[in-house]
């Protein structure tokens, strides 16, 4: 039999054993309470970041909307000031005295004073990826291209459109055949074809997507006569390919086609194979560089030239066949 003692102890470390029990529940309690803590102090920090960033997202999407507020009443306003009424209109009222109106335009004719544009400057609506000219009372959207310096808009084609839009009685192109050289964006072509003009428009292939869009874009529900769109390289020879017989023009029309390039001669001989007796070379150009003035004299002595415009170094020329040219002599040149 155990001694009491011995029954003592036993019960003694059963209670302590029991006691470490106790002690390792309330442990893992406490450390699952810990955890149960720090897991809601992480979410609710999460919670706070979350939220701030909300606030944050919401803040600059208020200060985008804003900004564009702010830009669509500025464009409002100018839109607003450019459709105004004028004074007399029963449907406006005039808030300002005739002093501050007298000193506005005042103010105005003294900035047009101080900045004066060249005659040939055109209007342009915008430019937002495009540019929008208004010539023979319509507006025009040229898009240009990057693929080319042919592909751009040019200042001599400006120069031309406006001469061509300004001098209607003595550039007549009611009906006529007009060839156009090195079109480029097809500005001129798009003004030739809305005067009224049965436009054919040439230039290299890698520009000829754009130009056709453009062309086409401008043209087609607006004329009667839809601009013939053309592959042609300027050569000595275009007989086989431009017989003179089928090939016949009122009018040639070119616009910045002297450049740096190495193919200004070609370029003369093209004009000339096109330019027959009653034809009439239009060509606009801005100096720039020796080969530019070298290409006018050459210009001169080819045909019959007269200055028809001049603003600065921009200058439109006109060529016709030189007197005493036949036909016959012509065609044999």
């Amino acid at each position: 039999m155990r001694s009491r003692d011995e029954e003592e102890d036993e019960d003694e470390e059963e209670e302590g054993e029991e006691g470490l029990e106790i002690q390792d529940q309330l442990r893992v309690r406490e450390e699952g309470n810990r955890d149960e803590d720090e897991e809601r102090d992480n979410q609710e920090s999460y919670n706070d970041e979350t939220e701030s960033e909300r606030r944050d997202a919401e803040e600059e999407e208020n200060e985008d909307e804003d900004d564009f507020d702010e830009e669509m009443e500025t464009i409002m306003v100018v839109m607003d000031e450019k459709d105004k009424p004028e004074r007399g209109d029963s449907n406006c009222s005039n808030t300002a005295s005739d002093e501050e109106i007298s000193e506005q335009m005042l103010e105005k004719q003294t900035a047009a004073q101080l900045f004066k544009p060249p005659a040939w400057t055109p209007s342009i609506m915008c430019s937002l990826g495009k540019d929008i000219y208004h010539y023979a009372g319509e507006d025009i959207v040229i898009y240009e291209s990057i693929d080319s310096f042919g592909a751009v808009m040019w200042p001599a084609a400006l120069a031309l459109c406006s001469f061509l839009d300004n001098n209607r009685e003595e550039v007549n192109l009611q009906g006529k055949e007009v060839l156009e050289l090195g079109a480029g964006t097809g500005l001129v072509t798009i003004v030739a074809t809305l005067l009224g003009a049965v436009v054919t428009v040439t230039d290299l292939p890698d520009v000829l997507s754009n130009l056709r869009a453009n062309v086409m874009r401008n043209t087609r529900g607006r004329c009667r006569h839809l601009p013939k769109v053309e592959v042609l390289s300027w050569s000595y020879d275009l007989e086989p390919t431009y017989p003179a017989s089928l090939h016949r023009y009122d009018y040639v029309l070119a616009a910045d086609v002297v450049y740096h390039h190495d193919f200004l001669p070609e370029l003369l001989a093209t004009m000339k194979h096109f330019c027959r007796p009653g034809t009439k070379v239009i060509w606009a150009n801005r100096v720039r560089m020796e080969s530019d003035l070298t290409f006018t004299e050459n210009f001169k002595k080819t045909f019959h030239t007269s200055l028809v415009a001049e603003d600065g170094d921009m200058k439109i020329f006109m060529g016709t066949c030189r007197k005493g040219d036949t036909e016959k002599e012509w065609l044999d040149h």
